[in-house]
């Protein structure tokens, strides 16, 4: 997998486990798929994602976005 698609598989993830946890739990949760929301909306603005720079670190192979 290159790192686009882990950061895509990993930011879905967190967006369903943070609704699952708001419907489960409590409304709180909902703020876990808004933080994802708003770094996605900032990376594709700035090109900055932190974890696609530890993924990188890890020597994850690149994609075409990071």
């Amino acid at each position: 997998m290159t790192i686009d698609r882990v950061v895509f598989a990993f930011a879905g993830t967190l967006v369903l486990l943070g609704a699952l946890l708001a419907w489960l739990l409590s409304p709180w949760w909902l703020l876990l798929p808004g933080l994802i929301g708003v770094n996605m909306l900032q990376a594709a603005f700035s090109g900055f994602c932190p974890l696609a720079r530890i993924l990188k670190h890890f020597g994850v192979r690149p994609g075409a976005a990071f």
